[in-house]
């Protein structure tokens, strides 16, 4: 078995730029999107194809920031979650297939038959199946007493969906958008007015008061937010938990980075461009304004718009260094905290020991008690169950992630935090044998990365997943839309509306790109 020091490192055939740093630094852009990641990388595509001159850059060699890929010995990780919406074919809510089809693209995806299969406590275990009457069905079997109020609440998360996949989804922020929207679809935007400052838990209390079922609903919420239901927003449950069985979870053939990589392409094809290894030190502030960027080169980029896909703690305080903290982003500091980061574990392993009927993707969880603590719960993607030409012939691709803070890594000599992760990884391993019995020795391939590694290659503060709030908070109306208190400075990503998921961040993009286009009359 073949064992590497640390995950997301550069492949072999990684892109490059076929023009001169020194050619770009003489022209002015219309917008300036730092990170490729996929909210920049959608703002970047809608802009250019209203015709909007953009220039991407990304500190890295590939594209896709946590969505990105890296290839090992004829394996192909996913870097982050390979847990997919947004390739629907149908309605509003498929983002990333309206994304795409903005520059003229398109991925052949492959359906996903079960979102997650839930191993739980007590010998609890629930699949959550792309059919909405099957996954009803056989939470109802669990919990037989409670049939009508799992009904009602995930009804009502339907109600949630509706609303949102009614319009189309762009900026709040710009009044003509909401003027023509609200005429074309009055409940629609009334009904998410109502739900914008709820969050689920007080709305699964409405119907349910089995303890267990709703434990199960925070691991539902959790399992994306990285919060329970208490304190996740009921818009965003709305569109998860209804998409799964509308649009589905859809994997992209060839892997998650084909999604970046794809919108590369089409933002190339509509004359934009994307620049790797190009570091941004500092967003360039002139007269209270965002005129452009510095590379840690030493090149000054400059646009009229500059859009930051880094988290607003990178943006604010590591790229405006000489800029105060505005109160805005103060306020919002202390309302939202950054969520833990993750220890992922990539792992080969031989197809024998993964039965032909198992699904994709798992979580376990054995103490509801320790469900949000440090590697409390633990993630099993494998998505060679739907690809199997991410890995060698007769092999299957395991990544396992769990969460924890950097806090537990920093300090260490190099090893004792080589020691830590082999420990931490053979831990995780035990707890999915209890899955897949014989793991252990099915073994070809191991690749641990920690939130050093995540900090280090995403460039994200503390490796963190994205903001989560620091107490119970009203919905969604504490987290702030793409503008922000800088004069022509942006943000996109998930620490804007709607927050965290591939989905978000597509919606994110959408709404940045939007609003931008609209200041500058495109």
């Amino acid at each position: 078995m073949s064992v590497m020091s640390d995950a997301v490192q550069p492949p072999s055939d990684a892109p490059g730029t076929d023009r001169s740093l020194e050619a770009i630094a003489q022209e002015t852009f219309d917008v300036i999107v730092v990170g490729s990641g996929i909210g920049g990388l959608v703002t970047a595509t809608q802009l250019a194809a209203k015709g909007a001159k953009v220039l991407v850059l990304e500190r890295y060699l590939i594209p896709g920031g946590s969505a990105g890929y890296f290839e090992r010995q004829g394996y192909r990780f996913d870097v982050g979650a390979s847990m997919i919406f947004g390739f629907g074919d149908r309605g509003t809510t498929n983002l990333l297939t309206r994304a795409l089809d903005a520059v003229g693209m398109s991925l052949e995806t492959i359906p996903d038959p079960v979102q997650i299969h839930y191993h739980l406590p007590n010998q609890l275990k629930i699949r959550v199946h792309r059919d909405y009457e099957a996954f009803i069905q056989e939470l109802t079997q669990a919990f037989p007493h409670e049939a009508q109020g799992i009904r009602r609440f995930y009804d009502e998360c339907w109600a949630v969906f509706n609303c949102l996949n009614a319009m189309e989804l762009l900026s709040l922020e710009e009044l003509g958008y909401l003027t023509r929207v609200f005429f074309q679809h009055p409940f629609a935007c009334l009904g998410l007015v109502k739900y914008l400052p709820q969050n689920v838990g007080d709305i699964a209390r409405r119907y349910i008061k089995d303890p267990i079922l709703l434990k199960f609903i925070d691991i539902e919420c959790y399992c994306w937010s990285v919060v329970p239901a208490d304190l996740t927003p009921m818009i965003n449950a709305g569109m998860v938990f209804s998409d799964r069985h509308y649009g589905g979870i859809n994997y992209p053939k060839g892997g998650v980075g084909k999604i970046a990589e794809t919108l590369v392409e089409g933002l190339e094809k509509a004359g934009s461009q994307i620049l790797y290894k190009a570091r941004v030190n500092e967003i360039v502030v002139e007269q209270g304004r965002a005129v452009g960027v510095r590379l840690a080169s030493g090149e000054v980029l400059r646009a009229k718009r500059i859009v930051s896909n880094a988290t607003r703690w990178d943006t604010f305080e590591k790229l405006m260094p000489a800029t105060p903290l505005p109160p805005k982003e103060a306020r919002w500091q202390q309302r939202y905290r950054k969520s833990p980061s993750f220890l992922s574990l990539h792992l080969g392993v031989r197809a024998d020991v993964v039965p032909a009927d198992a699904d994709c993707h798992h979580i376990i969880v054995d103490d509801w008690q320790q469900m949000e603590d440090a590697y409390g719960t633990l993630f099993l993607s494998i998505p060679t169950l739907l690809d199997p030409d991410l890995a060698p012939p007769g092999y299957h691709i395991f990544h396992s992630f769990t969460p924890c803070w950097i806090e537990d890594w920093q300090g260490l000599s190099p090893s004792d935090y080589e020691a830590k992760k082999e420990a931490i990884a053979a831990d995780m391993i035990q707890r999915l044998e209890t899955i897949f019995p014989g793991l252990s020795a099915a073994l070809d391939y191991q690749e641990i990365g920690t939130p050093r590694t995540h900090r280090r290659f995403l460039g994200r503060d503390d490796g963190t997943y994205g903001p989560i709030p620091s107490k119970k908070l009203l919905g969604l109306l504490g987290m702030p839309f793409n503008r922000t208190s800088i004069p022509g400075l942006y943000c996109v990503g998930d620490s804007t509306f709607p927050g965290q998921g591939l989905n978000a961040v597509a919606f994110s993009g959408f709404a940045c790109g939007h609003r931008v286009a609209v200041d500058l009359g495109f």
